[in-house]
């Protein structure tokens, strides 16, 4: 029997050159992610933001595309890339297609898991971000920050 073996490579595709930003306020990483959401915005994105000690980003991963009210995300997808890059700490963000950016009880669950995981590994889990529509949002907020919530 013939065993495949396959070499995992990390690689970096520059996307845009801008201003050093730090991602420590919530609304300066939904600008940060917004524009891989308007790639398909009739489904939720989910992606991880790799950081750097001084919370600027390394880079953006998407870890899962789902449907139109749901995405199947685990915490090895988000963290497995943080690990490989080195991040110092990740923010997670990931859209709601209807605009209202509140928290589902899957979206709650899935954030008990990411902290709990980056405990673990000590890397730093600073937001979960979910990005909405100010005009569909109750709060005229246009996202929800867990971590403003003190739900991280």
């Amino acid at each position: 029997v013939n065993m495949k073996i396959y070499q995992a490579k990390l690689t970096y595709e520059l996307l845009s050159l801008g201003e050093e930003v730090a991602l420590d306020q919530p609304d300066v990483a939904a600008d940060y992610v917004r524009s891989l959401f308007d790639e398909d915005p009739t489904v939720e994105w989910f992606v991880a933001v790799l950081l750097d000690r001084k919370n600027h980003p390394l880079g953006r991963i998407v870890v899962s595309k789902g449907t139109a009210s749901s995405c199947l995300v685990h915490p090895r997808e988000v963290f497995k890339p943080a690990i490989v890059a080195g991040a110092s700490s990740v923010l997670v963000a990931h859209n709601h297609p209807s605009g209202d950016p509140s928290p589902s009880r899957a979206d709650i669950q899935i954030t008990r898991e990411l902290r709990e995981a980056a405990k673990i590994l000590q890397i730093d889990l600073i937001d979960h971000i979910i990005v909405g529509d100010k005009a569909a949002d109750p709060q005229d907020l246009g996202l929800y920050s867990f971590s403003e919530a003190g739900l991280i």
